[in-house]
């Protein structure tokens, strides 16, 4: 009989420690949330260093190379890249692909000049896990999270994301 009582208790105490070495699972960031992205390192190289930044108002848009959603996107992040050039809209986009590879290939073959970086473990513990792609943040100057737009958008939403430039908005 104490050897059942035992071999529960070990059974117990194997459990929670188990538990405590399993890292808690990122949570999304959230609408009013403060963030500072970490140091990015872009597809071609260049690197930019934490808190480049501050700011600064930041569109974050991830993506993958497999995915159709995505694919329909993508070249309207591309106009909203190429407008808001000097306007002081900085634009990240982010894959999520497992093989770099397969993000270089997708940005060459669509010929995407916006600027590319890979998911990294620094990016999850500050803008969460992915759940849904596409994904896009909005970071105001602040540093505050201004909208969190999971899901497909459409080509006027995407463009009407300029408004969170610092500069003057030319009309198309």
């Amino acid at each position: 009989m104490w050897k059942s009582r035992f071999a529960a208790l070990l059974a117990g105490v194997g459990l929670v420690a188990s538990v405590a070495v399993v890292p808690m699972a990122q949570a999304a960031v959230t609408v009013g949330d403060s963030v500072e992205l970490p140091e990015i390192q872009f597809l071609d190289g260049r690197k930019l260093p934490k808190g480049h930044f501050n700011g600064k108002p930041v569109i974050i848009a991830y993506w993958a190379s497999w995915c159709p959603y995505c694919g329909r996107q993508n070249p309207y992040v591309q106009k909203l890249w190429e407008q808001s050039q000097g306007k002081g809209l900085e634009i990240l986009t982010v894959s999520i692909d497992r093989v770099e590879g397969d993000a270089v290939g997708y940005v060459e073959k669509y010929d995407y000049t916006f600027p590319v970086a890979m998911e990294t473990e620094a990016l999850r513990e500050v803008l969460g896990k992915r759940k849904v792609i596409p994904n896009i943040f909005v970071i105001k100057a602040d540093g505050r999270i201004a909208e969190v737009i999971p899901g497909e958008m459409f080509e006027e939403d995407v463009l009407d994301l300029i408004k969170y430039t610092s500069g003057p908005v030319k009309a198309n």
